[in-house]
């Protein structure tokens, strides 16, 4: 079993950065690709970006590639999202998830959830 929690959200205007941290527990969380998704109102869940249990692979949905960073500390069993220039269309709450599979975690599957923050972008 492997917990999940979100923290890091918030309200910023459009142009700023926010950094989002998801730390997990659980015996065996290292052992999990991470990855971060979102959702805006009257929109489905999205695929955000993915990262390796070790870290050396990482993957990223278009409208956020070159200006989103995923990274993870597993010492501290903390992934964060790095969010650059965001503008008011990253406006969704955003959500930690968790699987063996990096692979299928960019697919849109995980195992595990959490249970998500909320990112606000002001114009």
């Amino acid at each position: 079993q492997v917990q999940l929690v979100e923290s890091g959200g918030g309200l910023v205007q459009a142009g700023g950065s926010l950094r989002l941290s998801c730390a997990a527990s659980g015996r065996t969380a290292s052992n999990y690709a991470m990855g971060w998704f979102r959702q805006a109102p009257g929109k489905e869940r999205e695929f955000v970006a993915s990262i390796s249990y070790g870290g050396g692979s990482t993957d990223y949905a278009v409208p956020v590639k070159g200006r989103f960073t995923i990274s993870r500390d597993n010492a501290k069993n903390t992934v964060y999202l790095h969010m650059n220039s965001l503008t008011p269309e990253d406006t969704a709450i955003y959500y930690c998830a968790a699987h063996l599979s990096r692979t299928s975690l960019t697919r849109g599957q995980a195992e595990y959830w959490g249970q998500g923050t909320q990112v606000t972008v002001s114009s």
